[in-house]
């Protein structure tokens, strides 16, 4: 295992703590566009629901490669790994999942939503926002506090337990010699 200096560790870190940050700020903020499209009257809502278009998927993609790449860079440099304990294993499989569902479900739904925003300010009554749009803002943010949990707690121990290799007793070595 190659260990990053101290500095590097640190910016690699913070990197990591950043694009985390970023990334669920980002998912919040689309959390209330989606709600207000959802609850405001029929121009507010059009708006909020293309400003999601416009901030949300491609900074919240980048948020999330950042935070995987170094994700990984701090757990092969480290005594974790990146599948040899619980806790970094799943951390590393929901930002994968969340990262491949930002590409081909949430960027196509967002751009589904957006078109009927422009419906919606054109004065067109017969559409609103779906209601479906709430499964990601409540799914990401919740994957991402849990990500927080396991990264401070750190539970489960490790994914396969190290086999112990009983070491001779002084005595045997003797005999043996």
């Amino acid at each position: 295992m190659n260990r990053l200096s101290g500095r590097n560790r640190k910016m690699v870190l913070l990197a990591h703590i950043v694009s985390a940050a970023a990334w669920f700020g980002l998912d919040l903020a689309l959390g209330i566009l989606v709600v207000v499209s959802l609850v405001a009257s029929p121009r507010t809502a059009g708006m909020a629901i293309q400003a999601v278009d416009l901030f949300a998927i491609w900074p919240m993609f980048v948020a999330s490669l950042v935070c995987l790449i170094s994700g990984a860079i701090l757990s092969v440099t480290s005594k974790y790994g990146l599948v040899r304990y619980w806790w970094v294993a799943i951390k590393l499989a929901f930002n994968v999942i969340m990262s491949v569902l930002i590409l081909f479900s949430l960027r196509p739904g967002v751009a589904e939503a957006a078109r009927i925003g422009e419906r919606m300010l054109a004065g067109d009554s017969s559409v609103s926002v779906s209601a479906h749009m709430l499964g990601p803002v409540v799914v990401a943010p919740t994957m991402l506090l849990i990500s927080y949990v396991l990264s401070v707690f750190k539970p489960l121990g490790r994914v396969r337990k190290q086999a112990v290799v009983p070491r001779p007793r002084h005595a045997e070595l003797a005999k043996s010699n």
